[in-house]
């Protein structure tokens, strides 16, 4: 399944939430040599209970609007 997520680097806390029909994950990482992007996928494969090789940045590399493909 493709999901639409909104990406908050160098957040106090990391999360995983909901608001308005976005995913949005907060992470600690800053948004260096793809750190952060790491993180929410690491995040992302926790909160939907798959490994992290079954979630996939699709688009959104280099911005904070990224689409993922998670594995059901």
């Amino acid at each position: 399944m493709k999901i639409r997520v909104k990406v908050v680097p160098r957040s106090s806390k990391d999360s995983v939430e909901e608001v308005d029909g976005v995913l949005v994950v907060r992470t600690t990482k800053a948004p260096v040599k793809g750190e952060a992007n790491r993180a929410v996928i690491a995040l992302l494969a926790k909160h939907f209970g798959v490994s992290k090789s079954g979630v996939e940045l699709v688009t959104g590399h280099t911005t904070r609007f990224k689409v993922f493909d998670i594995d059901e």
